[in-house]
């Protein structure tokens, strides 16, 4: 059984923390070749790219990826509904990506929204651990009403997708939610 897996969400949602666990269940079930990590496979797909230019052809070619490694577990960090979302809050555009979902579904790709209690006291904790980690998201960074903001328009999107979606509430870390998304997807 193959796993297409998005994890989706507003910055500092907690994306990461939850792929980790679904990332090392995956690998070592399904993993073929003890010298190669081949049992699952994790793409950070941002990195600077979505609410850009670049943002929509390399989700086509993430897309044209996916289907080449159909038979394989993949995981994707961020994807179409974070370039919608980063076009619509940071250059007020309005993308269509009803032909990529049709070519996702077709692949039998799911949705995974991490979400956080809209709380701007949390939020600003997360802020701080973010800094402390990478020193260089400063640069970005944004008031925590930002953030709650982009997690409605996260919420919003995900809701009218023609994908599969679970929402998974990341409000408390450390937490077992892992084991959801592993009980959603038939695995345990």
């Amino acid at each position: 059984m193959q796993h297409h897996l998005i994890f989706e969400g507003a910055e500092l949602a907690g994306k990461s923390y939850l792929m980790a666990p679904v990332y090392n269940f995956l690998e070592e079930k399904y993993n073929q070749n003890k010298v190669v990590l081949d049992g699952c496979h994790w793409f950070n797909s941002d990195v600077g790219i979505f609410g850009t230019t670049y943002g929509k052809p390399c989700i086509e070619k993430y897309t044209e990826m996916l289907s080449l490694l159909k038979d394989k577990n993949i995981l994707f960090e961020k994807f179409h509904i974070s370039d919608i979302v980063y076009n619509r809050l940071h250059n007020n555009i309005e993308l269509d990506y009803s032909k990529t979902e049709t070519k996702l579904k077709n692949l039998n790709t799911k949705i995974i929204l991490c979400t956080y209690t809209e709380d701007e006291k949390l939020i600003s904790e997360r802020i701080k651990d973010r800094l402390n980690l990478y020193p260089h998201y400063k640069r970005i960074l944004h008031d925590p009403k930002w953030y709650i903001q982009q997690q409605q328009q996260y919420i919003e999107e995900v809701k009218k997708s023609q994908l599969p979606y679970k929402i998974i509430d990341l409000t408390k870390i450390p937490n077992q939610k892992y084991k959801d998304v592993l009980k959603w997807i038939g695995e345990k």
